[in-house]
């Protein structure tokens, strides 16, 4: 194994956990999480560091919709518990599959996955205006008796029933940090900040879980930063960047500036619910004093660690 023992955060997106909508049982997400860890142990053969980020969004989506069925039996679950469940399972997926592939690989590590909190302002502009939508369609006599009985924010979906919206604030500081470095420092791989982590405010002296939906890719760049590590590693379902994606005039970029990223961004080259928030990321992470963001797809990680895959961002 190479000794360069650099750290590395890697943000993995949704595509990573289920593949196909065929394919969502426990056993199938275990067998791709297992997929995305023979590439994560190719890097970490390399001499890599990593700390691993995830997604969660179709994991809560599953857990809403259980709790929707169970609804005449049992009380609703609170979207912060929803939170910690997937980041409890899927963590413990990636950690017992990443050791399984490490140790067959005769590399023997301690893997921790660490349920994360995400702290959001409370006056952030979000909260007034909710767009994210999550869970199950519905009817609109039970939309508005989510809305009246239980606070909901519900809003029609483009005819095909109604849907509940929650904020998406801006992660500001994670609260498992002196932890996660404490544990990286003793040569621990660590997974956190699963779903973009449970948001919560500090009010008052306390910590309160809060409705709400952060971003995954912002909360891991946010985190790569706290933990000043220079590269940031954004694993998504495309090989690499394209501008005009999906046209005849497509073309990929394998380099790019934070401030042409930024021009693209503000010529809505990127789609807004995909590549945009990992631009808006990248650039963030850049900015608060990151030297180095790839975007790629997983199984590009290893070429795209050494300049040979993915669209690389730079200061």
């Amino acid at each position: 194994m190479q000794t360069n023992n650099r750290g590395v955060v890697i943000a993995v997106g949704g595509n990573a956990l289920i593949k196909e909508k065929s394919r969502i049982s426990t056993n199938d997400q275990s067998e791709a999480i297992r997929e995305t860890c023979t590439y994560i142990a190719d890097i970490v053969e390399q001499g890599y560091n990593p700390v691993i980020t995830h997604g969660n969004g179709p994991q809560v989506g599953f857990l809403l919709r259980r709790a929707e069925l169970a609804l005449g039996e049992l009380p609703t679950i609170p979207l912060d518990i929803l939170g910690a469940d997937t980041q409890g399972a899927t963590g413990y997926l990636f950690a017992r599959n990443l050791r399984n592939v490490l140790a067959e690989r005769g590399v023997e590590r301690d893997v921790a996955a660490i349920v994360t909190q995400s702290v959001v302002d409370p006056a952030d502009p979000a909260f007034d205006s909710p767009t994210k939508p999550i869970g199950s369609f519905m009817d609109e006599q039970e939309a508005e008796k989510h809305r009246t009985e239980d606070g909901w924010v519900v809003k029609e979906d483009a005819g095909r029933g109604f849907r509940r919206v929650v904020a998406s604030p801006q992660p500001v500081e994670i609260i498992e940090l002196e932890i996660i470095k404490s544990l990286i420092n003793s040569g621990v791989m660590v997974i956190a900040a699963g779903g973009g982590g449970i948001p919560v405010t500090r009010e008052n002296g306390s910590i309160n879980g809060r409705e709400a939906v952060i971003d995954k890719d912002l909360a891991s760049s946010l985190l790569a930063n706290s933990l000043e590590i220079e590269d940031f590693i954004i694993c998504t379902a495309v090989d690499q960047v394209y501008l005009d994606f999906n046209s005849p005039n497509q073309k990929g970029i394998s380099t790019m500036t934070a401030e042409e990223a930024t021009g693209y961004l503000e010529a809505e080259q990127f789609g807004s619910g995909s590549m945009a928030p990992k631009i808006e990321a990248a650039v963030r992470f850049l900015k608060n004093g990151g030297r180095r963001v790839i975007i790629t797809s997983l199984d590009c990680l290893a070429d795209a660690l050494d300049g040979k895959a993915g669209t690389t961002i730079t200061n």
